[in-house]
């Protein structure tokens, strides 16, 4: 049954709504917008993360299914509307992790793992002190000397790290033998969170992902679009278990009618329209930048004079895409559970190169957008776990402790999300304390270790991303915080600027299915309705930051290996 009931009597109003649901590691959260994009109601379930053994981190696949479809009625009946006043659904999803299952029965043969699990280290550092792998830096620098081709930029210092889907990809077909015999037989199909939703959403008769997921995996090869054969052959990863990555001209079969009421049928378009009005009964789905569309039966219980657009993306490249990062040199800065660094480098595909990665944006028609970006783990869990052993009652304390004293007095706290070395053995620790060290001294420690490794990452971006610099565009919940933000301002000499709502993955998705669904009509239009809360400008000098920097280093340094 539709959730929510209409805003007036018993007529239909115009649809004028957009959903965006975020399927993150911590929550999974729903916001209906209006086309001002004001939050108009939400719903938000907490991701409960599972911890089988040490380093081990799942998520139940049926109970995300629950919560997913869960806060999409929540929302809509707090918004006060029905489903017929909603012209777009937009999803975003971590991305990552990732779950296998047999194709024939859809059964699992595991729950989800988790892009912060770290069961693959064993594997990690055996390939990382392997021969064959500096055999493949000398091969690969050779051929890139050769030809000057940046595809062989990557393999000629290739590094493998647990938070690559790729290596617990390799761990599951070593580990479970259900899953490697199934993929002998090629029953066996691997997804990431958008994959499993889309399969879900259409009964099992849709096995697909898009650019965005895909990129973002570690096996996709960026410069030819495609799996990498090479990478999946070393690591013994079949190939036939990967998903097509569709774009446009693809029939994406039908939902399932007990979802939304009614069989669907999914056809493609050719391209989305810049300008276009919104068709009557039509279903269309993008998947990271990727159309269809689709009509409804006449017979329908939901035979709404409005149509209802799904949209999926990867939720780093949704963030972007809400934050109106659409030109070259616009840098988005996400502070959520980890922490991610996006430049839109337009459409020049930049090698990887240490620490920073290439991936696909969005596809939208014939219009693809590369993005580089540099990341760090456990930037919201690290202040979360400060908050569970009581260092503060509420988030919105941190940085009125932190400003409450000069400095840390040398203390140093280094988190799990250092990960510049690629060590998955790297000892989260605090440094420095002394008898005098207080909450306040160990709060402040924390928030100046990330503005610290964001100094780092911006850093990396300038020296090996030649592309000039716009403003920075934070979002995510860390970047409520204060103290973070006119600290990282600082360090970088650079402003940022902070929307009224952080939640950009929901929001960027939220405004890819607005515009294939009409209720918007171009990109300029989106940058009309973006709202700023604050704008944080530099303040002091970065050499009155040195010293406690310079220490904070040397306390990684410490805490590697």
């Amino acid at each position: 049954m539709p959730c929510g009931q209409p805003e007036s009597g018993g007529a239909a109003a115009p649809a004028r709504y957009v959903l965006g649901v975020d399927v993150g590691s911590t929550a999974v959260k729903c916001h209906v917008y209006d086309r001002v994009a004001a939050v108009r109601g939400s719903s938000c379930r907490k991701v409960e993360s599972l911890y089988p053994r040490p380093g081990w981190v799942e998520l139940d696949p049926e109970v995300l299914w629950s919560q997913f479809i869960g806060v999409i009625k929540e929302a809509v009946q707090a918004a006060g509307l029905h489903m017929r006043q909603v012209a777009g659904l937009g999803i975003s999803t971590q991305r990552a992790t990732f779950i296998t299952w047999h194709k024939k029965t859809g059964k699992p043969f595991h729950n989800f793992i988790s892009w912060q699990d770290l069961r693959s280290a064993e594997l990690v550092n055996s390939w990382n002190r392997s021969l064959l792998l500096k055999v493949i830096h000398v091969i690969f620098t050779m051929l890139h000397f050769l030809t000057g081709n940046d595809r062989y930029l990557a393999p000629s210092f290739l590094t493998f790290s647990t938070h690559q889907t790729s290596m617990k990809l390799s761990w599951v077909f070593k580990n479970i033998p259900e899953a490697d015999e199934a993929a002998k037989k090629n029953n066996c199909c691997f997804g990431t969170v958008d994959t499993w939703l889309l399969y879900r959403l259409t009964k099992g008769s849709v096995y697909a992902t898009d650019y965005s997921n895909a990129s973002s995996t570690g096996i996709f090869e960026p410069f030819t679009k495609c799996w990498n054969p090479t990478l999946s052959n070393l690591l013994s990863i079949p190939m036939s278990v990967y998903p097509p990555v569709k774009d446009t001209s693809f029939n994406f079969g039908s939902t399932d009618s007990e979802i939304f009421g009614v069989s669907v049928p999914i056809m493609s378009l050719d391209r989305l329209q810049e300008k276009r009005k919104p068709r009557p009964h039509i279903f269309s789905m993008i998947l990271g930048g990727r159309e269809t569309q689709a009509r409804l039966l006449p017979s329908s219980p939901w035979d709404y004079k409005s149509p209802i657009y799904p949209c999926e993306v990867a939720d780093q490249q949704s963030a972007m895409f809400g934050e109106c990062c659409f030109h070259p040199g616009d840098v988005k800065l996400t502070m959520g559970t980890g922490g991610f660094w996006n430049i839109n480098t337009g459409g020049n595909l930049y090698a990887s190169k240490r620490d920073l990665y290439p991936l696909i944006g969005w596809k939208i028609g014939d219009e693809v957008v590369y993005i580089t970006e540099g990341c760090m783990s456990d930037i919201g869990n690290a202040i979360k776990w400060a908050q569970d052993i009581n260092l503060f009652t509420n988030v919105d304390e941190t940085a009125e402790m932190a400003r409450s004293i000069a400095d840390s007095q040398g203390v140093c706290f280094v988190p799990g999300f250092q990960v510049s070395a690629n060590d998955p053995c790297l000892c989260a620790s605090f440094m420095g304390l002394k008898p005098t060290t207080s909450r306040n001294h160990l709060v402040r420690a924390i928030l100046e270790s990330v503005a610290f490794r964001n100094k780092q990452l911006y850093d990396t971006i300038v020296k090996k991303v030649h592309i000039p610099l716009q403003t920075v565009r934070a979002d995510g919940g860390v970047s409520n915080n204060s103290f973070v933000m006119q600290m990282t301002s600082d360090l970088i000499n650079k402003k940022i600027e902070k929307p009224a709502n952080t939640d950009m993955s929901s929001l960027g998705a939220a405004f890819l299915a607005g515009l294939a669904s009409g209720l918007w009509t171009d990109k300029e239009q989106l940058k009309k309705l973006r709202r700023i809360e604050a704008v944080f400008e530099p303040q002091k000098d970065l050499e009155e930051y040195r010293p406690a920097m310079d220490t904070w280093m040397q306390a990684v340094k410490r805490s590697l290996h």
